[in-house]
């Protein structure tokens, strides 16, 4: 089946995660962001961080109400929340999605995924397979939606959760969408299925599996139910650097326990900074696309706007400096595009 275009102009975010600086650190730099005309910045949802010598870990529903507040028009999100029933109920992901947007209409983008250990045992003091995260997730957008969507009380009778006579009071003010988190392609088809837009990772999924693999399975999702794929989102967070193999190996060391395996499954930071130090460098090398020139940047997301993305996010972290390198560098060339 020939693959559904999107005529959406591309969108340019940054990823400015949870790590490594303080909540106001984070905040100056969507307000950056902001001013260098992005349209969307990513902060990560993390209780503990991927490393344990960044040191920092902010929670970011606290966060997000002080960026939109310091800003005017870039959208914002969690990159991700987890509504499976540990940190998070899927009725408070509910009302404080629809708070935000209530205060800031159509500027707050909710995202959601199956979580990794780290973030979720503390809270469930197990760790449920990949299966039982996924039916959880699932069953929380839907509740999510119902909160979102019922002019009535309700009650929500699910396999893992359930509600007797509840109502949102503080109301959405614009159409809230779920983006959905997937990196396998059983992921991808449920996000076309009950989400409204997927986000996958270029590191897991580069341009050929998008397009032969991920993306028709996602697109297949939304017929499955009904929707129509061509006016919905596909989101790619971009691993690339300028850097030199053997430069990158030493600098990105810290963080390479993100690609190891089963890192997802560890619930300690020290033990997963562990797992990237013991990572083979042909693995670490394999995770990112090595470019030469900002012309290569500009040709590779052009390549992926070519199959179909509708967004790219740029890998900027709470880095000033590399958020007006992307402003100046990238986002003129797609902005330029867009207008004419």
């Amino acid at each position: 089946m020939a693959r559904s275009r999107s005529s959406k102009a591309l969108e340019i975010a940054v990823d400015i995660g949870e790590n490594e600086q303080d909540p106001n650190e984070f905040k100056q730099c969507v307000i950056l962001s902001e001013k260098m005309g992005f349209d969307i910045a990513w902060l990560g949802d993390h209780f503990m961080p991927w490393a344990h010598s960044s040191d920092r870990s902010s929670y970011v529903w606290s966060l997000m109400g002080s960026c939109l507040e310091a800003t005017k028009k870039i959208r914002l999100g969690p990159y991700v929340t987890t509504p499976i029933g540990a940190r998070y109920h899927p009725l408070i992901i509910a009302q404080a999605s629809a708070t935000l947007d209530n205060m800031y209409p159509g500027r707050f983008v909710l995202t959601v995924g199956t979580g990794e250990a780290m973030n979720e045992v503390p809270f469930f003091e197990r760790w449920p397979g990949w299966n039982e995260r996924m039916e959880r997730l699932v069953e929380g957008m839907q509740m999510i939606r119902k909160m979102w969507d019922s002019k009535t009380f309700f009650d929500f009778d699910g396999k893992y959760f359930k509600a007797n006579q509840v109502y949102l009071y503080t109301r959405t003010r614009t159409p809230m969408k779920i983006y959905v988190s997937g990196v396998g392609p059983k992921m991808a088809r449920a996000a076309g299925e009950f989400g409204d837009a997927l986000i996958t990772l270029s590191h897991a999924n580069p341009l050929e599996r998008c397009r032969d693999l991920i993306f028709p399975e996602f697109e297949e999702g939304a017929r499955s139910a009904g929707k129509d794929p061509s006016k919905m989102e596909k989101v790619v967070s971009l691993s690339f650097t300028l850097k030199d193999p053997e430069t990158y190996n030493k600098t990105e060391r810290r963080y390479a326990g993100i690609v190891a395996k089963e890192s997802f499954n560890e619930p300690d930071p020290r033990k997963i900074e562990q797992m990237g130090r013991d990572l083979p460098k042909e693995e670490l090398l394999k995770s990112t696309v090595f470019l030469e020139k900002w012309s290569d940047v500009i040709d590779l997301i052009s390549k992926f706007q070519e199959i179909g993305v509708t967004q790219v996010v740029l890998p900027s972290g709470a880095d000033r400096k590399m958020i007006r390198t992307f402003g100046q560098k990238v986002l003129p060339q797609f902005k330029t595009k867009s207008r004419r």
